[in-house]
């Protein structure tokens, strides 16, 4: 819809409310709703948004390490634009309208907001005469309990909504089919259709592909998954939690990325050239070759938090080394060549826990870091255990060693720019301190007595 008919849409239907919003640097949707007249009135210039949301963590704890906003600048508003382009309606809130907003255009120079980074990148694939195609498929854990009863139980003794191991279970949703219909449907009214909705391996955990799309769209369907998928769940006192792994117990929960990219008519997979032995075409592979090599120096763009290292080690459905193979779930890149449509590259570094618009702005960005440096595919592809062939490195063990590595880059400069980079390190560094500083559970059973 245009300006004109989401103004007839509003009218229409006596509509006085829209909601909007956004994710910040940890992905976490921040947004209000706001009344029709100042919905209007503000189009053009955007509608003043504190840009705290971007100088604080998950928390709202501010950062004392950044310098693009912060007490030393007085938190001041800055322009938040809403794309009218991913109008939709909430149809588990009465059908109100709803907008995808960012930070881009002017008076936002230097603020390193996720969606503006992936706009400035897409733009440059879309130079190159390139058509990215994206989506991300989640794996998360669903639980009954409310945030009340996490509290209460001090985030121990969780109750599952189903038990067992049982993937691709047809029995465990049916007997929670009121929830996983609701689920899979509210979604397609939500314009974000899913490919598939399956259980996984584990009590109470479910995976779905979400439909690709043109790259910034599959990145808005993304964010806004995992939030619908709280806010449904939540209908029914289930608890819906991506992060990446909340038990060393059970196998982390993926947030894999899928690409491809194909000419500006989005007739033809230029990922697909069928006289190749792996159906491979060059710029795929200058492709493959770039993320391989950037991968050390961005890894917190797929790998964000404190706990998404404990889903990245062996055995575990997640790699840990810097791989590619071809339909190789234990490689750190999954190259799929069955046919010419549906050739692509799977990322499976990310988790669940990642920014959709990070992700993939980490993955175009280096996949076209390749190709612009016609970097040749040497590494040759993992054809067993993928853990096992550390030949061409690892990734890094935690959090604070893939901050410092991606700080101290000027590959992640030349990708991302030195503001944003130094921004998001700084905040990654932040969230490093605030894990190091705290006494766990495990620290207190190993030494308060004996040691």
């Amino acid at each position: 819809m245009n300006k004109q008919q989401i103004h007839e849409f509003i009218e229409s239907n006596n509509i006085h409310h829209i909601k909007f919003a956004f994710t910040d640097i940890d992905g976490v949707l921040r947004g209000k709703i706001i009344h029709k007249k100042k919905f209007f009135d503000n189009l053009d210039q955007g509608y003043g948004f504190c840009d705290v949301v971007f100088g604080w963590d998950c928390n709202d704890t501010c950062y004392d390490n950044v310098s693009v906003t912060g007490w030393h600048t007085g938190y001041p508003d800055k322009p938040c634009r809403i794309d009218l382009s991913t109008f939709r309606t909430i149809p588990w809130q009465d059908n109100i309208p709803f907008f995808i907003a960012d930070f881009s255009g002017p008076g936002n120079e230097n603020v390193p907001c996720p969606r503006t980074l992936l706009k400035r990148i897409t733009a440059d694939c879309e130079a190159l005469g390139f058509h990215p195609e994206f989506s991300q498929e989640f794996e998360w854990f669903n639980f009954n309990e409310t945030p009340d009863s996490l509290q209460q139980k001090s985030f121990t003794q969780l109750q599952t909504v189903t038990p067992g191991m049982f993937g691709y279970s047809v029995l465990r949703p049916s007997q929670l089919s009121e929830f996983y219909y609701d689920l899979a449907n509210s979604m397609e009214q939500f314009n974000i259709p899913l490919e598939g909705l399956h259980t996984e391996t584990g009590p109470g955990v479910y995976e779905a592909a979400i439909a690709h799309d043109h790259v910034i769209a599959a990145a808005d369907m993304a964010a806004l998954f995992k939030n619908a998928t709280k806010e449904i769940a939540a209908k029914y006192g289930i608890m819906a939690s991506f992060m990446a792994k909340w038990t060393e117990k059970l196998p982390g929960c993926s947030g894999h990325v899928h690409q491809s990219l194909w000419d500006k008519g989005k007739v033809t997979n230029l990922f697909r050239d069928e006289s190749d032995e792996l159906k491979m075409s060059e710029l795929m592979k200058h492709y493959v070759a770039g993320q391989l090599y950037c991968l050390p120096f961005i890894l917190p763009m797929y790998a964000p938090t404190i706990n998404s290292y404990k889903r990245l080690v062996e055995g575990a459905w997640a790699p840990t080394t810097i791989t590619w193979g071809v339909d190789n779930r234990t490689a750190a890149l999954r190259v799929l060549n069955t046919s010419a449509n549906y050739t692509r590259l799977e990322t499976r570094i990310p988790g669940s826990d990642s920014n959709p618009y990070l992700a993939m702005a980490a993955a175009l960005a280096s996949g076209l870091y390749g190709i612009k440096n016609k970097l040749p595919l040497t590494v040759p592809p993992v054809t067993g255990n993928g853990y096992q062939d550390k030949s061409n490195g690892s990734i890094a063990s935690n959090l604070f060693e893939a901050a410092i590595n991606m700080k101290t880059s000027a590959v992640a400069k030349e990708l991302f720019g030195e503001t944003f980079t130094e921004h998001f390190t700084n905040t990654r560094i932040w969230e490093w301190r605030q894990f190091s500083k705290h006494v766990t559970d495990w620290e207190l059973k190993r030494y308060f007595e004996i040691i």
